[in-house]
C-alpha cells in the first residue's frame, strides 16, 4: 500500500489506529511506522494538532525523535511544549544548535528557560552565542558543532582526534584547519588523510579556501557563492578571521527553498509568510493578501479617471481593444522583470555588465514593439477594416511594449542598487503601473491623431 493510501485510510479510521483496538487499525499503525519519518511528519502536519498529539504519542521514543527533525519549525515548537520532560531532553540532545535557534522566536520565554535547563551547559552557551547573529546571516544559519583541526597536527594524530570527536561533532568531506589562535588557514579533504603518510603534517597539505563567509554576510549571497564555486561546505569566520562554523549543502538547500518562497510571495505583492499555508492563522493570511490588493485597487482606479477625462475623444469601437492593450503592457513588463530578477539572483546580470544588458534589452524592446505593434495592426484591421483605427492600436501597442520592457528592465536594477528586493517590481505592482500608462498612451495617441 503506497503512503497516500495509508494516510487516507488512517484518516478514515483514526480512532481505531490510535487505540489499535482492531486488526485493521493495528495493520494501519504498523504500515505507518514502517514509512520514512519524513513521510510520517508530512502526514502529521496535515491533521489537527489534537489528532497530532494523540497519534505522535503512540510511537516509540526513537521514532518520535526521528520524526521531530522533519517537522516544520512551528510544529517542532508545539511538539516540544506537548511532550514529557524525558522526551524533551532526548529531542533537545538530538537537535543541532542552529536547528534549536530557529525555534527561539516561536516559544514563550518561560518555555525557553525550561529548555535551557534541560540542555547541557556547553550546548546552552553555544546557543546563546548563536542568538546574537541575525537569523538570515551566515552566523544565524551556520553549524558550529563541527570538527576543525590544528595545522600543527600530523595525519596520524588528526585521525585519532577525528575518531574521538566524530560521534559528538559533524564531520564533512572538507575539514577546516586553524592556527593556534583559531584563525582559519585553509582546509583539507577527508581523502587526504588516507592518501598521505601518517607522519605528514597538515600544514604541508593545506589547500586554500575558494570562498569564506563572514559571520554577518547575508545568507542569500552565501548561497549564490556556494553554487558559483560548486562547494559542498563554506567556512564562516568572525571579524578577527577566527573559525566559527560551517554552512553545509543541506543548509544551502534550505536557504534556496526559503529565498525562493520569499521571491514568489514578493512577486505576488505579498509579504513573505514564515509558516506553511495551513499553519498560518486565517486572519493573518487575509491581511497579508488583502491590504496590498486594496492598495492596488485604489491605484488602478486612476485608469477610470483617465478614461473619464478623455471619453469625449475616444470612439466607442476602439474601446473594444482596450483590454488587449492593457494586457500586453502587464504581460511584457512581468516577463521582462522576471528575466532580470532571475539574472540578478543567479549573478549573471550584475553592475559590471549592466550597460551590456541594457543595450541588449533596448534592442529587444524595439524588436518586440515592432512585432507586437504589427500583429496588433493586422488583428484590428481584419476586424474593422479601418486603417486609421488599426494604426492607432498598432502604434499604441508599440509604445506600451517599449515602455514596459524599459520599466521591466530598469526597476529591478534600481531596487537592487538601493538595497531592496528586485522581486517586488514583478507581478501586480508593475502590471498596475503599466495599466495606467497604457490607457494614458492610448488616450493621448488618439488625441494626437485627432480621431473623434
Amino acid at each position: 500500500m503506497n503512503p497516500e493510501k495509508i494516510f487516507e485510510q488512517i484518516d478514515k479510521h483514526f480512532d481505531s489506529v490510535v487505540k489499535q483496538d482492531s486488526e485493521f487499525g493495528q495493520e494501519l499503525w504498523h504500515a505507518l511506522v514502517h514509512l520514512h519519518p519524513a513521510d510520517i511528519a508530512a502526514f502529521l502536519s496535515n491533521i489537527s494538532k489534537e489528532k497530532f498529539t494523540l497519534l505522535y504519542a503512540t510511537f516509540s521514543e526513537q521514532l518520535q525523535v526521528e520524526i521531530f527533525h522533519y517537522l516544520s519549525d512551528s510544529y517542532k515548537a508545539y511538539t516540544l511544549s506537548a511532550v514529557e520532560d524525558k522526551l524533551k531532553a532526548k529531542i533537545l540532545e538530538s537537535m543541532s544548535l542552529d536547528e534549536f535557534t530557529d525555534l527561539i522566536d516561536l516559544v514563550e520565554k518561560d518555555e525557553l528557560a525550561h529548555y535551557f535547563k534541560l540542555m547541557h551547559k556547553k550546548d546552552r552557551e553555544k546557543v546563546i552565542s548563536l542568538m546574537k547573529f541575525g537569523p538570515d546571516s551566515a552566523g544565524g544559519v551556520m553549524d558550529i558543532n563541527v570538527i576543525s583541526l590544528s595545522k600543527d597536527l600530523t595525519i596520524s594524530k588528526a585521525i585519532v582526534l577525528l575518531q574521538k570527536l566524530q560521534p559528538k561533532k559533524e564531520l564533512h568531506d572538507v575539514i577546516y584547519v586553524t592556527d593556534d589562535d583559531d584563525k582559519l588557514v585553509g582546509h583539507i579533504n577527508l581523502e587526504d588523510l588516507v592518501m598521505h603518510s601518517p607522519k605528514t603534517q597538515l600544514v604541508s597539505i593545506i589547500k586554500s579556501n575558494e570562498y569564506v563567509a563572514h559571520v554577518d554576510e547575508d545568507q542569500e549571497l552565501v548561497a549564490q557563492k556556494m553554487l558559483h564555486y560548486h562547494l559542498t561546505t563554506i567556512p564562516v569566520i568572525s571579524k578577527e578571521d577566527q573559525f566559527l562554523g560551517v554552512i553545509s549543502s543541506e543548509t544551502l538547500a534550505e536557504i534556496l527553498e526559503q529565498e525562493s518562497a520569499e521571491d514568489v510571495y514578493r512577486i505576488s505583492a505579498m509579504s513573505a509568510i514564515k509558516h506553511t499555508y495551513f499553519e498560518t492563522p486565517f486572519f493573518k493570511l487575509l491581511f497579508a493578501r488583502g491590504y496590498i490588493l486594496v492598495v492596488l485597487l485604489l491605484i488602478e482606479s486612476f485608469s477610470s479617471i483617465i478614461l473619464h477625462i478623455h471619453e469625449a475623444t475616444i470612439p466607442g469601437w476602439l474601446l473594444v481593444f482596450l483590454t488587449m492593450l492593457v494586457s500586453v503592457g502587464g504581460n511584457t513588463s512581468s516577463q521582462t522583470s522576471a528575466v532580470v530578477i532571475q539574472g540578478l539572483a543567479s549573478g549573471e546580470i550584475n553592475f559590471s555588465n549592466v550597460f551590456r544588458f541594457l543595450r541588449r534589452e533596448s534592442l529587444m524592446a524595439l524588436m518586440l514593439a515592432i512585432v507586437l505593434g504589427v500583429t496588433a495592426f493586422i488583428r484590428v484591421f481584419f476586424s474593422t477594416y479601418n486603417i486609421m483605427g488599426s494604426f492607432i492600436i498598432g502604434l499604441t501597442t508599440a509604445a506600451i511594449v517599449l515602455t514596459s520592457v524599459s520599466l521591466g528592465s530598469l526597476v529591478p536594477l534600481i531596487l537592487k542598487r538601493i538595497g531592496s528586493d528586485p522581486a517586488f517590481s514583478a507581478g501586480p505592482f508593475l502590471a498596475t503601473v503599466m495599466d495606467i500608462l497604457g490607457i494614458l498612451m492610448f488616450c493621448y495617441i488618439i488625441k494626437l491623431m485627432i480621431i473623434v
